[in-house]
């Protein structure tokens, strides 16, 4: 039985995967695939309302979906690119969540389809827009990256739909006074959390006392490196100096040469590839950070990145998500199943939690009139998924209500809480190999918020 297991020593093999899974997927004929043994039965509610005559009275208008045509669920990822890997993960995961339903919810057929985002915000603008365009999709999930969110945000919200990220972490996107807007949810944790595991690591763990950030300006970077700095200065330490760098730098000696005049005992960049690559590869070169430690975060966390860095990498320390037990090890199971290896990246787990979510909300609020007709109500939709609480999960127990995760402020849409995270290093199987990239529990650094 495979199993994904996040934390400091060790390793899992994963054989890398193609994109021939990522393509717009219709559901109608799945490929046959046995399904996880402790995955619960699906049956079709038995307490969906059959009406004569339907009236829509919803704020937000309602969708119908005629007899014969299907639920329309819609993905925003990338399926180019580096960060495709996110998107395979997604996709794959939750073709499995659709199969376990027998393709079919409320008695239609059930069609995935998405968009491409890339990584940026000018993917999610446009696939923002072809989405809030397609008045037959019912939901989404989506997107992968925070810097596209943050760009869809508006067009998504507008539009009346819902949508559930499995990987947007950045602070901002739940924040009502930022970036959140009605009807984003996600099922990935809050960099809130991360940053403040990342520092109470590098603290008390790594015994470091004076900490260095570098980001890209990206939403998520940015978030996730004043989370770790924030947290590291309340535990005592000395933040020496936070950089940026630029999407598309080949060069990053410059930022690394500043950095170096303070020695920090600790480098925390939560940057993606290849500028990542390149800071790990490049910092062996500068004089001063010999004795620094590399400490980046879940951007890197897919397979193609330790062999890029190459043996520079040797040792670092990544945060990320840390998805374990018996449920876990039963998709992957499935995921090999009907895909032929493993996942190449993290957040799987997050998009086929988010997918169910979704649809056991569609199921809560359908009305079906004789003739097989649904209709689902948007604001209801939203309300649903808002009011799931004790969601048992792959990723844990979810909760999507508000949240004070801050001194006066509640967060909206957050439905993880941040317990599923640890702390991976580096090891010599996976610089060697592209087939390997997550470090096992042996001993764990799982961190409880």
């Amino acid at each position: 039985m495979h199993r994904k297991t996040f934390a400091l020593v060790g390793l899992l093999v994963i054989a890398a995967m193609t994109l021939s899974a990522c393509g717009a997927t219709a559901t109608d004929e799945p490929p046959a695939v046995d399904q996880p043994t402790d995955a619960p039965a699906v049956e079709e509610p038995t307490d969906v309302p059959v009406v004569e005559e339907f009236v829509c009275t919803d704020d937000l208008g309602c969708l119908d979906i005629a007899p014969d045509d299907p639920i329309h669920i819609g993905w925003m990822l990338p399926i180019t690119g580096g960060a495709s890997i996110y998107g395979e993960s997604a996709i794959g995961t939750m073709e499995i969540a659709i199969e376990e339903r027998g393709g079919q919810l409320l008695g239609h057929d059930i069609l995935l389809t998405g968009e491409e985002t890339g990584c940026g915000a000018e993917g999610g603008a446009t696939a923002a827009q072809r989405i809030a365009a397609d008045p037959t999709i019912v939901g989404v999930i989506g997107t992968t990256c925070s810097s596209a969110m943050t760009a869809a945000m508006s067009t998504i919200s507008g539009a009346g739909l819902t949508i559930i990220s499995p990987s947007n972490t950045s602070p901002a996107l739940t924040d009502p006074g930022q970036t959140w807007e009605p009807g984003y949810f996600r099922t990935a944790h809050n960099d809130l959390f991360q940053g403040a595991m990342a520092a109470q690591f590098a603290y008390d763990e790594l015994g470091a006392r004076t900490a260095a950030a570098i980001h890209d300006g990206d939403p998520y970077t940015q978030g996730l490196a004043a989370a770790f700095t924030d947290n590291f200065a309340k535990l005592g330490g000395t933040v020496t100096s936070t950089e940026a760098v630029n999407k598309g730098d080949l060069d990053m000696r410059p930022v690394l040469t500043t950095i170096a005049v303070d020695s920090p005992d600790v480098l925390f960049f939560p940057v993606f590839q290849p500028e990542g690559d390149f800071i790990v590869a490049q910092s062996v070169e500068v004089p001063g950070l010999e004795d620094t430690i590399l400490f980046a975060a879940d951007g890197l966390l897919v397979s193609p990145f330790a062999p890029s860095a190459g043996e520079a990498a040797l040792g670092m320390y990544l945060s990320g998500p840390n998805v374990t037990g018996s449920k876990q090890a039963a998709l992957m199971d499935a995921y090999v199943a009907m895909h032929g290896a493993l996942p190449p990246g993290p957040f799987g787990e997050h998009a086929y939690d988010g997918i169910n979510i979704l649809m056991d909300a569609m199921e809560a609020v359908a009305v079906v009139d004789a003739d097989g007709t649904v209709h689902i109500g948007r604001q209801a939709l939203r309300d649903a998924v808002e009011a799931t609480s004790g969601f048992d999960g792959v990723t844990g127990v979810l909760d999507c209500g508000p949240k004070e995760l801050q001194p006066g402020v509640e967060y909206r849409g957050d439905c993880a809480t941040g317990e599923a995270l640890a702390v991976f290093k580096v090891n010599a199987e996976w610089i060697a190999s592209e087939d390997v990239f997550e470090v096992g529990v042996h001993p764990p650094f799982v961190w409880a918020p």
